[in-house]
């Protein structure tokens, strides 16, 4: 079984998902005392919340390469970012490491493509929603369309993620606001929903909704063990 590396902490509560979701997949896997194989560093959050909202991205991408060279020395085989918003930085974290990186959006892209879907609608930060590294890399490479919802609507997202669920605070009323934007996003044609913010499925759950819902964090946790016990070793 190969070493998986975590990037974690962005924030906490999805990193524990990622623990969790990744042994009980090794376990149902492989049986009997089984669990994951990993290396996490875990990020101190509030720096990198800082650079994010101050538009730092130059010296976000230094943490980031930082942090995946630790993760790197630390045994791992290859890496994943435990966060869809800092992807924004993972080219640039690939060229300076020597293990492989597991791409969230190319993981998700194969769930999408498995339901025949070429239209969905995106949920995130502000960063992810509205700059290009993530729709962009879903259309050039998969030829996926993805939708947002509009800027009102951003803001609303963005606030819960930030002020409530990094925090672990889940609310009935945000839970009815994402209902509603999604409800929004459907009815502009999309398929899918991709829940681009490792957070979101803390706050949602797919019985809940008749669309689908990509779960990333799930999708990505699942793929890691995928290649952790593959005997090929070939990434997405």
């Amino acid at each position: 079984m190969k070493t998986i590396g975590l990037i974690g902490g962005m924030s906490w509560e999805s990193s524990l998902e990622y623990y969790r979701i990744i042994n009980e997949e090794v376990k149902k896997k492989l049986g009997g005392f089984h669990s994951g194989k990993i290396v996490m560093y875990s990020v101190e959050f509030a720096e990198i919340e800082k650079l994010q909202h101050e538009g730092d991205w130059d010296k976000a991408t230094e943490f980031m390469i930082d942090a995946a060279q630790k993760v790197e020395k630390g045994g791992a085989d290859f890496l994943l970012i435990c966060t869809n918003t800092m992807h924004k930085m993972a080219e640039e974290v690939q060229q300076n490491i020597n293990i492989p990186l597991l791409h969230m959006v190319d993981v998700v892209a194969e769930e999408i493509q498995a339901k025949g879907q070429k239209k969905v609608g995106l949920l995130g930060t502000r960063f992810t929603m509205e700059q290009d590294f993530y729709k962009g890399r879903l259309l050039e490479k998969h030829e996926i369309e993805a939708i947002i919802p509009p800027l009102d609507e951003r803001k609303i997202i963005h606030s819960i993620l930030y002020n409530e669920l990094v925090l672990g605070e889940i609310k009935k009323a945000s839970k009815d606001k994402f209902r509603t934007i999604i409800s929004n996003l459907v009815a502009r044609g999309a398929e899918g929903i991709i829940l681009g913010c490792t957070e979101i499925p803390l706050l949602i759950d797919q019985e809940d909704y008749e669309v689908p819902l990509f779960d990333t964090t799930t999708i990505h946790a699942k793929a890691a063990v995928k290649y952790a016990i593959s005997v090929n070793g070939n990434l997405f």
